[in-house]
């Protein structure tokens, strides 16, 4: 073995360490071994399910590379005896063979019908087995035609095969190694869609406001990267950087698995047993009118009256009870039901509306009183505080704050921090347009009717120019987008 092959191993090695995508680590693998052995073509196969797989083919010959964008360019190989990489995988050897035309030991009918489909010369092969550190069998690398000097086809140099074994073996390790990173990955990745899902489902309000959010982000960071490149300037967002925002906002409503039920799916205003308890009121009203009016206390005329006025009485509060607004009209006429009384049973004077019940019918916007307002709030407090106990790799490092910052303005009037633009980067800016467009768009929301995309985008636009609470070109681009429209291509995964 020559000192320069030697120093081709050494390098091999710290390239192999080096790298962490597991597609260009399969290529890099078969790239060093076909160098260090000299060889003209060779494939990586991967064990999975009894098959060995095509993951990676080259060819220089040919000038053919294969395999790598997950599509396997020749039918698996059945891990059975014959097969000379499925032999030497089972036997845990590695097979030298001179001239496969001339080999009678293995089964070389594949070769045989590639070189029939491209005019190619399979003759001298190498076969390494790869296994991992605990002896499972991972898969093979099959080198074809050997090179001397002169670029002739020439048998595998026996000297090189223990090399070519170390180099097998650490690769073996190598692919392990990413192979146990993708699966970390892919394990994180469906826990937190899980953690989702599981948000989103806790209430049948919410359903799909996560997933639509990753949905319309996908397609807009995708959008602006379009937009960079004719005008030929560098993407604004790696691959890297749009799956850590999409991360973000698969999480960023985590702190909704504690908010109490009754405040998130609160449809009205008045809670289901305060209006129980309202009709009953109105109820035991008309009663007590007919009662006294049997009893000749009061006329037939009067009882009629206060059957008018307890049934007017609940159509205010069945309007005012789920408005989406309570105009000064609505308030007027709700403050001269409050200084209606009666009494009961016991004599005692009580009021037609109780006092709680005003003050919940009073609310101007939305259903949430301020106290329930700030419980709803808290879920980002909460959201902030769950994602602070994950361990986040680096790619994810900005997560927590990012997830945590989507109800905060840019004019500092947002929560909880009350942050400004300075201290708000642009993908929470990004996060903050998607969440209050789909939130606007939403059709499951009980307190409220659904805008269409183009009323949302007519109030998101008063909320970026006008109020200064809004990224005012960011949500320009966002609405030149049209990324929530159906026809647009999908892009959510993460």
């Amino acid at each position: 073995m020559r000192e320069e092959d030697l120093n081709q191993i050494l390098e091999i090695g710290v390239q192999l360490s080096s790298e962490r995508n597991l597609t260009r680590l399969m290529e890099r693998i078969l790239e060093c071994v076909m160098t260090l052995t000299h060889c003209d073509a060779g494939t990586l196969y991967l064990l999975h399910e009894d098959k060995l797989h095509f993951k990676i083919m080259r060819n220089n010959t040919l000038n053919t590379l294969a395999g790598g964008d997950g599509r396997e360019p020749l039918p698996p190989v059945p891990l059975e005896h014959g097969n000379v990489c499925a032999m030497a995988l089972l036997e845990g050897r590695t097979v030298n063979i001179e001239n496969v035309k001339e080999c009678r030991d293995y089964d070389f009918s594949g070769p045989a019908r590639y070189d029939a489909m491209t005019g190619y010369n399979t003759q001298s092969m190498l076969v390494v087995p790869l296994h991992n550190r605990e002896g499972l069998k991972i898969g093979v690398l099959q080198l074809i035609n050997a090179l001397d000097r002169k670029g002739r086809i020439c048998p595998f140099a026996s000297d090189l095969t223990l090399a070519v074994e170390s180099v097998a073996s650490q690769a073996a390790i190598t692919l392990q190694n990413a192979s146990y990173i993708k699966e970390i990955r892919e394990l994180f990745h469906s826990f937190v869609r899980v953690m989702s899902t599981a948000i989103d489902e806790r209430t049948p309000y919410n359903a799909s406001h996560t997933r639509h959010m990753a949905t319309y982000c996908s397609r807009f960071l995708d959008y602006l990267n379009s937009l960079a490149a004719n005008e030929g300037k560098e993407p604004p967002f790696t691959a890297e950087q749009k799956s850590e925002i999409l991360m973000s906002i698969w999480l960023h409503d985590i702190g909704k698995l504690v908010t109490p039920l009754e405040v998130m799916d609160k449809a009205a205003r008045l809670h289901p047993e305060q209006y129980a308890s309202l009709l009953h009121r109105m109820e035991t009203i008309r009663l007590h009118a007919r009662i006294s009016c049997l009893s000749g206390q009061t006329t037939e005329a009067e009882q009629k009256e206060i059957e008018e006025q307890t049934c007017k009485a609940l159509e205010l509060i069945d309007t005012m009870n789920t408005a989406e607004f309570v105009t000064d009209e609505y308030l007027y006429a709700l403050e001269s039901l409050k200084d209606r009384y009666y009494t009961d049973e016991q004599g005692v004077r009580r009021p037609w509306l109780e006092p709680e019940e005003a003050a919940m019918l009073s609310i101007r916007k939305g259903t949430l009183s301020d106290a329930e307002r700030l419980t709803m709030e808290e879920h980002v407090t909460i959201t902030q505080k769950l994602l602070s106990q994950i361990q986040f790799s680096s790619e994810f490092s900005h997560v927590p704050a990012w997830a945590g910052a989507h109800h905060e303005y840019l004019d500092g009037s947002g929560y909880p921090r009350h942050l400004t633009a300075d201290e708000i980067p642009t993908p929470v800016r990004i996060i903050t347009i998607l969440d209050i467009f789909d939130a606007l768009t939403a059709d499951d929301r009980p307190y409220k009717k659904a805008k269409t995309p183009e009323e949302a985008g007519r109030i998101l636009t008063i909320m970026a120019e006008k109020e200064g609470k809004l990224d005012p070109e960011l949500t320009r681009l966002f609405l030149a987008s049209g990324c929530w429209k159906e026809d647009v291509e999908e892009g959510n995964r993460l």
